[in-house]
């Protein structure tokens, strides 16, 4: 099963979220990493979702 690092920033640079999790594919890695950045009120914030290998997946600034 894949491996997706989701990372959520505040405005002054600060680490507000740093996880990894699995998923089956990049569709449900967005869904779940929508999920978490909204669970930890990170949403509107500066994030990404990354694969393993470095793609992008998910991205808001």
């Amino acid at each position: 099963m894949p491996t997706f690092t989701l990372t959520a920033f505040d405005k002054n640079g600060e680490t507000l979220l740093n996880e990894t999790f699995e998923a089956d594919n990049e569709e449900e890695a967005k869904k779940i990493g929508e999920q978490k950045l909204r669970e930890h009120n990170c949403y509107d914030k500066t994030h990404r979702c990354t694969t393993s290998s470095g793609k992008l997946i998910l991205f808001h600034r």
